[in-house]
């Protein structure tokens, strides 16, 4: 597990196009993330998390034209999606196909936009979007603090490859999750 405590993104971006799995800050918590086209990095992230493959990872995106390359979105859609984003909503919608199998749920997929510079360069740079989740163990609750996150995995038998350190983020929590699928609005997490 490596440690960068600057914002090289060609070296980030570099290792995210070999697969590797990073942690990272974000608009509200630490995440993991890794290259959502690379189905062994997402499984990695699994891993990691000790997370149930019966549970989906949301991605991140860089805008809307990219969110409708994997996903199906209506124009009411749209308009919701608008008012929120960038920011701290996560939302699910019917997906296309062209990611890992893990980041759908069935027909669905979770988007986000963060409001996040670093995160926003990253998939603009890489050109695909991120699978992403909190850097914590599945049990263990997300954290905005960067000793919190290395503890998660210090002995983990399966860790991230980089850690970028930009020390503790401010007081927040995971984005909300909204059910917009039915063009109705199903709030799951706030």
């Amino acid at each position: 597990m490596k440690t960068i405590k600057s914002k090289n993104l060609k070296e980030i971006i570099t290792a995210l196009k070999q697969g590797a799995v990073l942690v990272l800050p974000t608009d509200t918590v630490y995440g993991l993330v890794c290259d959502a086209t690379n189905k062994k990095a997402v499984e990695k992230i699994f891993k990691i998390k000790k997370r149930s493959k019966a549970k989906s990872l949301p991605v991140f995106i860089k805008d809307l034209n990219m969110a409708k390359k994997y996903s199906v979105i209506s124009k009411e859609q749209e308009r919701t999606i608008k008012e929120k984003w960038p920011g701290a909503f996560t939302f699910i919608v019917k997906g296309k196909k062209g990611l890992s199998p893990l980041v759908y749920k069935k027909d669905t997929i979770a988007l986000r936009q963060p409001n996040c510079k670093l995160v926003l360069d990253m998939v603009k740079l890489l050109g695909k979007p991120l699978a992403q989740t909190s850097a914590n163990n599945s049990d263990s609750p997300a954290t905005t603090k960067i000793k919190e996150v290395k503890k998660y995995f210090e002995n983990s038998k399966t860790y991230p490859d980089i850690i970028l350190d930009f020390g503790n983020l401010q007081k927040s929590k995971s984005s909300t999750i909204i059910d917009i699928t039915n063009n109705k609005i199903n709030v799951l997490r706030k």
